[in-house]
């Protein structure tokens, strides 16, 4: 069957000075019909011109059409637009992705014209808009004309994609590229931002993300997970490899079941050639993919964006620096809004803790002057750096701003700290600031599967002083005589603070805890102190009674040793309760001996640190208990 073709544009019959034209994005930009308008554009003047993100040479925006164009933009991007914004030639309209269609619709942004990239037509008359359903559809619909650019190397994606050549009212044929955007490399620092984004995964999760780095390293660490899902705005390179280890599967999803769901996608040609004609992958327009109820109907849903700065109460700036507009809303609410709803959802803000070179923290008291709030600080549930996962769901504002402060770059903490106090939102004896345990590594997190149930080793933390309230609140009176050598009635906040406040430098402090979703709870606890004197170290730890006899204290113990040895500490000390006889075990099985004491009720013990082969044995044993 052969399809008639509508002819090509008589531009000053389809269109007039003054008119509004929709222009397709992303990687579908119609560039051969713009270049077409640009060539019959005599006579023409002040055409606004409305559209989102959009690669390639935006040749638009370039000074010399001002006359002939004025640019409206949902979303900045590329150095002409972004240059003819600050100009004052061209307007940024800030509006939610799962909106933008409605203004079309309910003639907000009534359209004259829409240009758009389709693949040629099928033996039916039925184009795919391809790579960049998101708001074309819409626009396609709703505007007075369509017009077509045919581009044979445009994929034909599944699911709501197709428009009927019928719609067009005129068309020319162009076969070019479209516009290819490399996978950036991964350092070191979005290395480590996506092994803790990993961590809050689960398996049967559905995932949302952006385009980048911190996307690509989340997904590299996400490939030995199980039947994950995908409902996500768009998809990048990194899908392709997460997709091939077998990680996805779409079987756990309770919408659209099965396949991944999306709106465009942006990457390389190996990508758009992997979509092609995939029944697996359906493209819907973002009124759809994005509106925050349907999304929320995946349960256990994930969605990861990013963030240019983020304050101390949790305030989210995504798409300005200062006065200076940078990028777009886009899809961050729609999918913090949704996951937030869903199912055991979680909504993540995962950037990098400082910018320009380390020479500014992204973690910041208060926002910039002239900034504007992308995602309120009710929306957020974690904020992720390279230095750990904040987590602020049901979060004071003092436990916020310790639990950001902690995750921020170490060199900004006193200083974000010192700002914090001089508002009341911390007590003034807060006084020290969070520090990481350097010996633990880069991740300072380790997850741990304990007789089945999964919990996490990490350095205590000033923002756990609640925590730690409520952990010593839930011992007997017998733990905490055995603990203590007395039977203590009250954890005051100031107490709870100076014993989570450690420096981490000199002293080490460790917990345990079970996290799920924004709940945590302390089950362990284990710390040193040291001496300067004769360079040595004291060790203490205690643990919650129900997890008591599954090797929560020897695991801190062990680390302990660890941490002590790479230190070059000489020895370790302990001191028990006489008739404290499993705590003295369990130092005891780690190569502590006992030393003579005059005091029969104590029991002091020492463990030189120069002789290793005790305790990596126990390690051994006690990885064992996996």
């Amino acid at each position: 069957m052969t399809v008639a073709l509508p002819p090509r544009p008589d531009w000053s019959h389809l269109i007039k000075s003054g008119s509004r034209v929709f222009v397709g994005g992303n990687a579908g930009v119609p560039y051969a019909l713009i270049d077409d308008l640009i060539k019959h554009s005599k006579g023409f003047s002040d055409i606004e011109l409305v559209h989102m993100l959009a690669l390639g040479d935006t040749r638009w925006a370039k000074e010399e059409y001002r006359q002939l164009f004025k640019v409206n933009t949902f979303f900045i991007q590329g150095d002409e637009i972004r240059r003819a914004v600050d100009e004052g030639r061209a307007d940024y309209t800030p509006v939610f992705l799962s909106e933008m269609s409605s203004l079309f619709s309910d003639g907000t942004l009534p359209l004259d014209a829409a240009l758009v990239t389709v693949s040629p037509p099928d033996e039916f008359g039925y184009c795919s808009l391809g790579v960049s359903v998101d708001i074309s559809m819409s626009a396609v619909r709703n505007a007075t004309i369509a017009i077509a650019q045919i581009n044979p190397q445009m994929p034909r994606t599944a699911g709501h994609s197709f428009i009927h050549i019928s719609e067009f009212t005129a068309c020319i044929e162009a076969d070019e590229p479209l516009q290819a955007i490399e996978a950036p490399a991964i350092d070191s620092v979005t290395e480590r931002i996506g092994q803790y984004v990993a961590m809050l995964v689960e398996d049967g999760a559905t995932l949302q993300f952006g385009v980048g780095k911190i996307p690509s390293a989340t997904l590299k660490y996400l490939q030995r997970h199980k039947d994950l899902g995908i409902h996500s705005e768009m998809l990048s390179d990194s899908i392709m490899d997460i997709i091939a280890s077998g990680a996805i599967t779409n079987r756990k999803k309770t919408f659209h079941p099965g396949k991944i769901v999306t709106s465009f996608c942006m990457g390389s040609e190996r990508l758009y050639k992997f979509v092609h004609n995939n029944p697996h992958i359906e493209f819907y327009p973002s009124s759809y993919v994005n509106k925050p109820t349907n999304i929320a109907k995946n349960d256990n849903m994930i969605s990861i964006n990013s963030a240019l700065e983020v304050d101390l109460t949790g305030q989210v700036v995504a798409d300005s620096l200062g006065y200076d507009f940078y990028s777009g809303i886009g899809g961050q609410v729609d999918f913090v809004s949704g996951a937030s709803m869903s199912k055991g959802g979680k909504p993540i803000i995962a950037m990098p803790s400082t910018a320009q070179n380390e020479t500014v923290s992204r973690i910041v008291p208060c926002i910039a002057e002239g900034a504007g709030v992308t995602t309120s600080r009710g929306n957020v549930h974690y904020i992720v750096t390279e230095y750990g996962i904040a987590s602020l769901r049901g979060k004071s504002i003092r436990e916020r701003a310790l639990e950001l402060i902690r995750v921020a770059h170490p060199k900004f903490r006193a200083h974000l700290l010192a700002e914090v106090r001089k508002h009341y939102w911390v007590p003034h004896f807060q006084q020290k600031y969070p520090t990481d345990i350097p010996e633990l590594g880069a991740i300072q997190l380790q997850k741990m599967v304990i007789q089945g149930e999964t919990f996490y080793l990490r350095p205590l933390n000033p923002a756990d002083e609640r925590r730690l309230q409520e952990f010593f609140y839930s011992h007997t009176k017998e733990t905490l005589r055995l603990r203590y050598n007395y039977d203590p009635k009250q954890m005051s906040r100031e107490k709870s603070c100076n014993l989570v406040s450690v420096d981490q430098n000199s002293d080490a402090a460790l917990c345990i805890v079970r996290q799920e979703g924004s709940r945590i709870t302390i089950h362990a606890v284990g710390r040193f102190y040291y001496n300067e004197h004769d360079n040595s170290c004291e060790a203490a730890f205690v643990t919650r009674e129900t997890q008591q006899g599954k090797g929560m204290g020897s695991r801190l113990l062990i680390k302990l040793i660890d941490i002590a040895r790479k230190r070059k500490i000489n020895k370790m000390l302990a001191f028990c309760r006489a008739d404290n006889k499993p705590m003295i075990a369990i130092f005891e099985h780690h190569g502590f001996k006992r030393l003579f004491s005059g005091d029969p009720s104590e029991v002091e013990l020492e463990l030189p640190l120069q002789e290793p082969e005790a305790a990596e044995g126990a390690e051994q044993e006690t990885e064992n208990d996996h």
